[in-house]
């Protein structure tokens, strides 16, 4: 699978639905999701099951069913990395989850305390 479309625009990226998926060569989890309509739109994601173990937010049934799966196992859920020189943050609010078979996806910002700025080497205890 790498054709993702979102069910809803990413936010912040509107009208933008239609994007790219490719896995980083040498970097384990490591993502880019890149605009089909604008390809200089390109943002980096980490898998978070296997970066972010600890991390397992609360998906609601009906954004579940916007992107057509039933259970965890049908689902690539992916965290926003913001790269910088002082180090990577990532945001813990607003995954985005893509449904493995299909490519249906949704950026769910979560109603939680989760931060959008987490700093990436503490969450991975570097």
């Amino acid at each position: 699978m790498s054709a993702l479309d979102f069910v809803t625009p990413p936010p912040g990226l509107e009208p933008l639905r239609e994007f790219e998926l490719k896995a980083v060569p040498g970097a384990g989890g490591l993502y880019t999701i890149q605009s089909l309509e604008r390809p200089e739109i390109r943002i980096f994601a980490i898998d978070a099951s296997l970066h972010l173990p600890g991390y397992s937010p609360e998906v609601p049934d009906a954004s579940a069913a916007e992107i057509g799966v039933s259970n965890a196992d049908e689902v690539l859920a992916l965290v926003i990395v913001n790269p910088s020189r002082d180090g990577s943050t990532v945001n813990l609010l607003a995954p985005v989850l893509i449904n493995r078979a299909t490519g249906a996806s949704l950026q769910l910002v979560l109603d939680d305390d989760f931060p959008v700025r987490a700093e990436l080497a503490a969450l991975a205890g570097a």
